[in-house]
């Protein structure tokens, strides 16, 4: 994959932007998980994270048309989760908004869920990265 100055800074900003939003779902799932219930830092660390998803994905869809690299099961695999973290953030607000002890202990796990969902198209998306570097050096 022959990347251009600018394509590379595109990659970097895009990687950095997607690692923030696995900072931001991780702490907000685990603390919350730790915790023992949804405080409302948690629901904006959620949202926080689907922001950072979503922007780091627009930021990786438009260096796929610049560069014509494109993973199909990656695409819809990274929309899925996206769908999944923005019913999750809207979940979290709902949940924390009423209030119930065993919404939250019920949401708690879909939290996990979710996370752990999100980082099947992270990690591919890693590996497709990493594949495609070694492949050029």
């Amino acid at each position: 994959m022959n990347l251009t100055a600018y394509d590379n800074e595109f990659l970097m900003a895009a990687i950095v932007i997607i690692s923030m939003a696995l900072i931001f779902y991780s702490v907000g799932v685990w603390s919350e998980r730790i915790q023992g219930g949804l405080r409302g830092w948690h629901v904006v660390a959620f949202g926080l994270g689907l922001v950072c998803d979503f922007v780091g994905t627009a930021f990786m869809a438009e260096l796929v048309r610049l560069t014509g690299q494109d993973n199909q099961l990656h695409a819809v695999l990274g929309s899925i989760a996206i769908f999944l973290m923005a019913i999750h953030a809207v979940g979290a607000f709902e949940t924390f908004r009423r209030g119930s002890a065993r919404a939250g202990r019920n949401f708690s796990r879909f939290s996990i869920l979710v996370w752990c969902i999100w980082l099947i198209p992270y990690f591919i998306g890693m590996y497709l990265g990493m594949t495609a570097a070694a492949s050029v050096s």
